[in-house]
């Protein structure tokens, strides 16, 4: 029996933005777990994003200590083991 590895994955994003939506969808959809914080609301968490990304533009995620900046899917199945 083989156990999935557990990557920690953190998305930073608003309510707003559509490519922030696609992204949490399609990593609910492939059921992978993930902290959310919403920078426009989350004040702190915006200045996180910003000094780990050097971006004020979102989404900005976090796998495994790795930056990804926008909905890159290929970036994000290469880091999740992601197999399509």
């Amino acid at each position: 029996m083989t156990q999935e590895k557990k990557h920690q994955v953190k998305v930073w994003s608003t309510a707003t933005c559509p490519y922030c939506v696609t992204l949490k969808t399609y990593l609910e959809e492939k059921g992978i777990e993930y902290e959310h914080i919403d920078v426009s609301v989350d004040k702190e968490g915006a200045q996180e994003m910003i000094k780990k990304s050097g971006q004020i533009g979102v989404p900005v995620s976090e796998i495994d200590g790795e930056i990804i900046i926008g909905f890159d899917k290929a970036k994000i199945n290469e880091l999740l083991e992601i197999k399509e």
